[in-house]
C-alpha cells in the first residue's frame, strides 16, 4: 500500500475532541463526520484538503476521548495516511480496527512542513519526502495488521476470512 499526498502538519497532544468536535458524535455517519474534521484544530482543513493527503503531527496523536469518530472523520474525509512521532493508545488501535493507515516516525515528522509532498510505503515503513528530498524509515506493521488494513479494517477483514473458508470448505463439499 503506497500513498502519496501533500501534508497537513500539526503539533503535539491533537486531541480526539478538536479532531471531530463532540457536538457532531450524534451520528456515526462517515460522510457527516468528514464534513466537519478537523473543524475546530484548522477551519481551512475541509476547504483545502485533496483526497491523498497526509496528516503529520506530533506526539500522542488523537489522545482524549476514545471515539471510534475521529479516525472514521478523518478517513472519510479522504485523507490517505497519518504520520505521527506517536499516537495515543486507543486512537492507535481505533485506527488499526477502522483500515486508517498510520505510521510513527520522529524524524519523519520533524523533517516535514505544511504543503511538501510525501510518498509512504506502508509495506517497507518508508516515508519520502519528495519536496525536500530526503526518506524517513517507519516500523512497518506485521502481515497481519497489514491485512486488516488493506481489508478496510478489522470488520471486513474478519468478513472476508469467514467468506474465503466457506468458499474453502464449499469446494471440499462439492469434490
Amino acid at each position: 500500500m503506497r500513498f502519496e499526498g501533500r501534508v497537513w502538519k500539526y503539533g503535539d497532544d491533537v486531541n480526539t475532541d478538536v479532531l471531530i468536535p463532540a457536538r457532531y458524535l450524534n451520528t456515526s455517519d462517515p460522510e457527516e463526520l468528514a464534513k466537519h474534521a478537523l473543524e475546530d484544530l484548522d477551519p481551512d482543513f475541509i476547504k483545502e484538503m485533496r483526497a491523498g493527503d497526509i496528516i503529520v503531527a506530533g506526539k500522542n496523536f488523537g489522545c482524549g476521548s476514545s471515539r471510534e469518530h475521529a479516525p472514521i472523520a478523518i478517513k472519510a474525509v479522504g485523507v490517505s495516511c497519518v504520520v505521527a512521532t506517536s499516537f495515543a493508545r486507543i486512537f492507535f488501535r481505533n485506527s488499526i480496527n477502522l483500515g486508517l493507515p498510520i505510521l510513527e516516525s520522529a524524524e519523519a515528522t520533524e523533517a516535514a512542513e505544511r504543503g511538501d509532498v510525501l510518498r509512504v510505503d506502508l509495506a517497507t515503513g518508508a516515508i519520502e519526502n519528495v519536496t525536500r528530498g530526503v526518506t524517513h524509515h517507519a516500523k512497518p506493521f506485521p502481515e497481519a495488521v497489514m491485512k486488516i488494513i488493506a481489508a478496510g479494517g478489522l470488520m471486513n477483514a474478519i468478513r472476508d476470512e469467514v467468506l474465503a473458508r466457506e468458499a474453502t470448505y464449499a469446494q471440499g463439499a462439492t469434490a
